[in-house]
């Protein structure tokens, strides 16, 4: 497998969330759709959706990306406070997971700390102010 590309849905926030991550991990959007961009005759849009977001792609790194959308309201609301998957990140130095940690997780709530764990990495978890769960981590020990 070459790489593995989450992807995530919002009640509407697609747009503000990828802004933050953006803001943490750098870079430029590689795509954005919105609804409206879709409408036609034949599949007709309401105006309170037609600025949410159908697809936003962040590159991050040299082979993935972070994709996500705003789910229309006639499906219903997710609900993140009971998402029961991880972003997993493994960084390249512990300087880079402190930051992306701390970039991450700021104004969300900490559920292990970053720090050395018993298994030999540097590694935290978090869920962030949007309420997707994330794991940073960093392997001394990775030759990958």
């Amino acid at each position: 497998m070459r790489t593995i590309n989450p992807w995530i849905n919002f009640n509407g926030n697609a747009e503000e969330a990828f802004t933050f991550y953006k803001s943490v991990f750098g870079g430029e959007f590689s795509k954005i759709v919105r609804f409206k961009d879709l409408a036609s005759d034949e599949f007709t849009i309401p105006e309170s959706e037609a600025n949410k977001i159908m697809t936003i792609i962040l590159p991050i790194g040299k082979h993935n990306v972070l994709l996500a959308n705003d789910v229309p309201e006639f499906m219903g609301r997710v609900n993140e406070n009971e998402n029961r998957s991880k972003i997993s990140i493994s960084a390249e130095s512990r300087e880079e997971a402190d930051r992306l940690f701390n970039g991450l997780s700021a104004g969300g709530s900490v559920e292990g700390p970053i720090g050395d764990s018993p298994w030999g990495t540097y590694a935290g978890m978090f869920r962030d102010k949007y309420g997707i769960e994330w794991i940073v981590d960093f392997d001394p020990n990775y030759n990958g």
